[in-house]
C-alpha cells in the first residue's frame, strides 16, 4: 500500500466513516451465474454521501493495460493508494470495459472495508470448475422451422441441372437437418429421396 507520511487524519476519518456507512445491498443479477451482486452504481450511491461528511473522496483509474490504482484522499492532505492488475476474459474494448468496473467495484469494497451483502458474484466466481461428468450435455432446441418458401427454394434448387444452383440446395438441406433446425415430416419425406438420387 502506497501512504502520505502519516495518516493520522485520514484514519479517524475512515473510522468514522465504516461507522456511518450502510450495508451494500444487492439489486443486480449476473447473466451467467443467475445470483445477485451489488454493481458500481449501487455502491457509489451508498458511499457518496459519508465519504463527503468525513473529507474523504475516492478516485480511481486505469494505469497500464490491465491495471487499476485507486486513492483514497481526506482534506488533511494525507491519501493511500493502491494498485492491482486484472485482465479482461476478452482482449477488445468491450472487455477492457467489464474488468475496469469489476476492478472499481472490488477495489471500492476492499479500501473502504464496505459490509456487502453475501457476494454471490466473487464467490461464484472463484469456484473451481465442476468436473466433466458432473455437466450434464444440453440437449438442443429447436431455435426455426423451415417454411414453406424455404422448402420450395431448397427443392428447386436440388432439381437444378446447375451443379453450383444444386450444391447450394445440398447445403441449405444439410443446415435444416444437421443443425437444430426444425423440418415438417412431409417436407423431409418429399427431399430425401431427391438428396439420395444426387449422393449416391
Amino acid at each position: 500500500m502506497n501512504k502520505s507520511e502519516s495518516i493520522k487524519e485520514i484514519a479517524t476519518a475512515l473510522c468514522k466513516f465504516q461507522g456511518e456507512v450502510e450495508k451494500i445491498k444487492k439489486t443486480e443479477t449476473n447473466p451467467f451465474y443467475h445470483n445477485k451482486y451489488a454493481d458500481l452504481s449501487s455502491i457509489l450511491d451508498v458511499v457518496r454521501v459519508p465519504l463527503m461528511n468525513n473529507g474523504l473522496s475516492v478516485v480511481q483509474f486505469p494505469k497500464g493495460k490491465c491495471e487499476l490504482e485507486t486513492m483514497l484522499m481526506h482534506t488533511s492532505g494525507e491519501w493511500m493508494s493502491e494498485t492491482f492488475e486484472m485482465k479482461p476474459t476478452k482482449d477488445d474494448p468491450q472487455g477492457a470495459g467489464s474488468v475496469i468496473t469489476y476492478q472499481r467495484r472490488y477495489a471500492l469494497g476492499a479500501i473502504l472495508s464496505l459490509n456487502i451483502d453475501v457476494d454471490d458474484d466473487g464467490n461464484k466466481g472463484s469456484e473451481p470448475a465442476k468436473k466433466t461428468e458432473e455437466t450434464k450435455p444440453q440437449q438442443p432446441t429447436i431455435e426455426k422451422w423451415m417454411t414453406e418458401n424455404q422448402f420450395k427454394s431448397i427443392k428447386g434448387y436440388l432439381s437444378s441441372p446447375e451443379p453450383e444452383i444444386y450444391e447450394s440446395g445440398l447445403r441449405n438441406y444439410d443446415a435444416f437437418c444437421v443443425a437444430p433446425y426444425g423440418m415438417k415430416k412431409e417436407y423431409k419425406t418429399e427431399l430425401e429421396p431427391i438428396v439420395k438420387k444426387l449422393r449416391p
